[in-house]
């Protein structure tokens, strides 16, 4: 699936649409996370416009870009948090990261739950995960020059399955962006009134989705129970019987 480059998406986060869209996102992120003292946190996808405010606050924050995207240094002026390798074999060890936010990623893999797996993998036991995802229901899914233009976008329902399916419990689900997707500068200028305003009218037409869940580490030991019960279960062997000699009988 094509994905924004990261020069676009770089590009589109220095324009006045860009720049207020990150205001907005960096908000709602802190009321999903208001305090990350003592963690561990991992930006994926295109997170660095994000991350930022988490690098003095936590414990260690760093960013990975995919490799068909590319990657730039960040942040500037600032030793290198960020390295480019392989969503789906993530270069760090198992149940190294308290908190993965993942921005403009999610819509654009081929195989979401393989690489959510590995996401999983990556984080501590209750570990969370932040998903920020384009509204299928959306004005910004529907515009081509903006980065939430381009991928899968995604329903709540979706949603909700897509990280059932790689062994995470949802929690908590919310709209942002309810500004349309336009460079008029009256239009980003009533942009906080546009957020309260959706939130509270027409909660479902947002620009995208915010959705955090909690890894499962029961239902991991669960399904490998059942596996090892499989293997341990005695297996049926049919025995053949041999056919008699010669010429059939009529």
């Amino acid at each position: 699936m094509l994905r924004p480059d990261v020069i676009e998406l770089r590009s589109f986060y220095g324009t006045a649409l860009g720049q207020s869209a990150r205001r907005i996102l960096r908000g709602r992120i802190r009321e999903f996370w208001p305090d990350l003292r003592r963690m561990h946190v991992l930006g994926l996808g295109y997170a660095t416009p994000f991350l930022r405010p988490f690098v003095d606050e936590s414990a260690r924050a760093v960013a990975l870009m995919p490799a068909q995207q590319g990657v730039v240094p960040w942040p500037p002026g600032a030793p290198g948090l960020v390295a480019l390798g392989d969503e789906f074999g993530l270069p760090f060890p198992d149940a190294c990261f308290d908190r993965v936010l993942l921005v403009h990623g999610l819509e654009a893999w081929d195989s979401a739950t393989d690489a959510l797996q590995e996401v999983w993998r990556v984080l501590a036991a209750h570990g969370r995960l932040l998903v920020i995802v384009p509204n299928r229901s959306g004005l910004w899914a529907r515009q081509e020059r903006t980065p939430f233009g381009h991928g899968h976008p995604y329903s709540q329902g979706q949603i909700v399955r897509q990280l059932q399916a790689a062994m995470f419990s949802p929690l908590r689900q919310e709209g942002a962006l309810y500004v349309p997707p336009s460079e008029r500068r009256w239009l980003l200028r009533a942009a906080g009134a546009w957020e309260r305003t959706g939130r509270r009218i027409s909660p479902q037409f947002c620009g995208v989705w915010l959705a955090e869940a909690e890894k499962q580490v029961y239902q991991a030991r669960a399904q490998r129970s059942r596996r090892r019960a499989r293997l341990a279960s005695p297996v049926q062997v049919p025995v053949l019987s041999p056919a008699p000699y010669g010429p059939p009988r009529a």
